[in-house]
């Protein structure tokens, strides 16, 4: 059986983790980074750049530079957040057949879990050049506010990229487990071993404050409601 790896698919930056000789392990990219910025471009000829080498031809680049896609995602058009964003993006958030939140580069409309899938696949290559065998499988990260919709369309990214979402998991719920597995990893349930990759990558991104509280001493950590704050984010 292959690795399952653990993704945070964060609307700055996202990064990916597996097990590693029994602990967990963020994993450096190709430009020797451990956190990718989630920004993908489409360029003149065609070319599709992710992280930083589209992050560096933003400036000459801006229309078909797009960023922050997270904020879109599972969206519809006419949501206040769609809403305030297509005033403030450099690139055109359009109204998809559906209703759905889409964006249009140069002249093509495109599905934000199919943007994401690019930074999907750059996490998953970025797997498979380490282990040095194909991945197929993924636990990705969420923000608690995700609804329904938002949760699906980071599933169907997922498979966009190749890859068998096994599980969604709320962000501060990762942290929680994170503590908990710290300190009771001998004794923890085979299949959070596992999926343990994803819990070293629980984010404090610039667009979204979690608090969560901790486990209790025992193995299984309390579930309670979440607080989340929202603010805004760029490049």
């Amino acid at each position: 059986m292959g690795k399952i790896i653990g993704i945070d698919l964060g609307t700055t930056n996202s990064c990916v983790a597996i097990m590693d000789g029994g602990k967990a392990r963020v994993l450096e990219n190709a430009e020797g980074d451990r956190t990718t910025p989630s920004i993908i471009a489409y360029t003149q000829d065609g070319e599709i750049l992710v992280g930083q080498p589209a992050k560096r031809q933003a400036v000459t680049n801006p229309q078909n530079t797009l960023f922050a896609i997270k904020r879109l995602i599972g969206r519809r058009f006419q949501d206040e957040e769609a809403q305030r964003d297509k005033d403030i993006m450099p690139y055109q958030i359009v109204a998809a057949d559906n209703g759905d939140a889409w964006i249009e580069v140069k002249g093509q409309k495109i599905a934000p879990p199919q943007i994401s899938a690019e930074v999907l696949k750059k996490m998953k290559k970025t797997a498979e050049d380490y282990l040095g065998e194909p991945v197929t499988e993924a636990v990705i990260t969420v923000p608690a506010y995700f609804n329904d919709a938002q949760r699906q369309a980071t599933k169907d990214a997922g498979r966009i990229a190749g890859l068998e979402v096994k599980r969604i998991i709320n962000e501060p719920t990762a942290a929680a487990w994170l503590t908990a597995w710290t300190k009771k990893s001998a004794t923890a349930p085979s299949r959070f071993m596992t999926w343990a990759a994803v819990l070293s990558i629980f984010p404090l991104s610039k667009s979204t404050t979690l608090t969560a509280k901790k486990p209790s001493k025992f193995w299984q950590p309390t579930v309670i409601p979440t607080w989340v704050a929202k603010t805004s984010t760029a490049v």
